[in-house]
């Protein structure tokens, strides 16, 4: 019997796939803007056949949420994405100042190495070949082990289909053979220009210390408050649908509730309405116990499951038709157990005095276990909203709509996206919702709009006029006051022209 080393073997298809793709990039910068286009509506084409067949498959493999809802995700971006991508310009000249003379020039940056996610695995990896593709760029994809076959199968058929209009071999690459080792390869070989991972906590240290530009989709599930001006009816019903949708396997959905204590009962009555179903306290430690939340690390094999599911294994019963389990919180505290990202509909809930210590409980919910991803108001006092917009750490606000879907610009007008950003402290490059204008750089050719000789004579001529010349022994401190001086009165005579 041979011993077969997976390790050894996923490396080696690590270097060759960053060698192909290397090639691949070379034919890919003389490409136009407009074929890059063509090349993608066929891409896009392409992954719409399968996004049914790929949704059930996903579900089936990793076990995760529903296939109804990934096959929405899964459409959303073969359909959605490529209308916002249509006019926009990446790469070439994007923009002339005739007056500024100035030109800016989009450029690819190289090789993007994408860490795709078991939770979203189709959609995700749709959504970074098309983004990939529009700017120019080729991309190697480490698959999730837990979703190896379904994005593998996705890629496969993009590859045929970007074969047949005219994208290199090499453009589009992913690993067949998935190993740590080979994911981290990739990372680390030369021809990566940029690492992108979405969803794939486990190597986050890794790929940040790995001297690449980085960008994270960080650690999400964060909090939602309800103002008194808010409808209250509209608001559960959309942070409802937000949490079971795809049975709150989305990063970005709400987990914390916070409410203001004069519409504490309305809310809660409308919960009830809407298939919540509020803990007592022994089902509270059943469920802290199924979720394995007291080492700190929620199970795995518990998320994106829905909540009659939830509370069976963990030996309590509720209706077959309950949406979310609640559990009412006072305190936030490293020893929560629900101060953790859970990927399941579980809700904790928080009532407070006023705005003012909701903002104040908000504040500390993002600090204590998110990286910044996402907070939700639900009110219409727009001066309130202006506050929370204003004071949170964080890498997007969402007002009147439900996480999941207003993250990813479903319902509201952010870029159609899979990967979030988070606010950058610690990993990550940026808080965007990912576009491909992320995937380039800009080059910038000026023309000279005046002579150097006329510029270093005006300077001698303030120098004189200002009447301060140096001391003798030319102290540091009489230095830049001269040279402040000169600045500022050159600057006012180049305003004037």
């Amino acid at each position: 019997m041979s011993f077969i080393d997976k390790d050894l073997l996923s490396i080696q298809e690590a270097r060759i796939l960053m060698e192909s793709a290397r090639e691949a990039r070379e034919s890919m910068l003389t490409f136009p803007q407009e074929k890059l286009d063509d090349i993608l509506g066929v891409l896009a084409a392409a992954a719409r056949e399968l996004a049914e067949e790929l949704a059930v498959m996903s579900a089936d493999e990793t076990g995760y949420g529903r296939f109804q809802d990934k096959y929405v995700k899964n459409t959303f971006i073969c359909e959605t994405l490529p209308k916002q991508l249509k006019d926009m310009k990446c790469v070439g000249v994007l923009r002339e100042d005739s007056q500024l003379k100035i030109m800016e020039i989009g450029v690819p940056v190289g090789v993007i190495v994408a860490l795709t996610p078991s939770v979203s695995p189709v959609s995700t990896a749709i959504y970074n070949v098309l983004l990939a593709v529009k700017s120019g760029n080729p991309i190697v994809i480490a698959p999730h082990d837990r979703a190896k076959k379904v994005t593998g199968k996705l890629l496969s058929r993009l590859q045929e289909a970007a074969k047949s209009c005219g994208l290199p071999e090499g453009a589009i690459g992913y690993l067949k053979t998935v190993t740590e080792a080979g994911a981290m390869e990739l990372i680390h070989h030369p021809a990566a220009a940029m690492i992108v991972n979405t969803g794939v906590p486990e190597l986050c240290r890794k790929a940040a210390e790995s001297g690449k530009p980085y960008i994270y989709g960080g650690t999400g599930n964060g909090p939602v408050f309800i103002e008194r001006s808010a409808n209250i009816k509209q608001a559960v019903k959309d942070i409802i649908t937000s949490r079971t949708f795809d049975y709150g396997i989305v990063s970005a959905a709400e987990q914390y509730m916070v409410v203001e204590s004069v519409i504490a009962a309305e809310v809660k009555a409308e919960m009830l309405q809407n298939g919540a179903y509020f803990m007592n306290e022994r089902e509270e430690e059943l469920l802290i116990d199924l979720l394995c939340l007291e080492s700190g690390k929620a199970d795995t094999e518990v998320m994106g499951r829905p909540a009659y599911e939830l509370a069976k294994r963990a030996g309590f019963e509720v209706p077959e038709s309950a949406t979310v389990l609640v559990s009412e919180q006072k305190y936030i505290s490293d020893r929560n157990p629900f101060a953790k990202e859970l990927l399941c509909p579980v809700l904790a809930y928080y009532i407070e005095p006023d705005w003012m210590y909701a903002c104040e409980k908000c504040m500390n919910l993002l600090v204590n276990e998110s990286h910044g991803h996402t907070l939700v108001i639900h009110s219409t006092d727009e001066e309130i909203i202006r506050q929370f917009a204003l004071k949170k750490p964080v890498g997007r606000v969402l007002v009147n709509t439900p996480a999941t879907l207003g993250s990813m610009g479903a319902t509201t007008n952010l870029f159609p996206a899979m990967t979030l950003g988070s606010i950058t402290s610690g990993a990550g490059m940026t808080a965007d919702n990912v576009s491909p204008m992320n995937f380039i750089y800009v080059r910038r050719a000026s023309y000279g709009v005046r002579r150097a000789d006329e510029f270093l004579k005006r300077t001698e001529q303030i120098k004189t006029e200002q009447s301060l010349p140096l001391k003798d022994d030319s102290k540091t401190e009489d230095a830049k006051a001269l040279l402040k001086q000169i600045l500022e009165a050159l600057s006012k005579e180049l305003d004037g022209k």
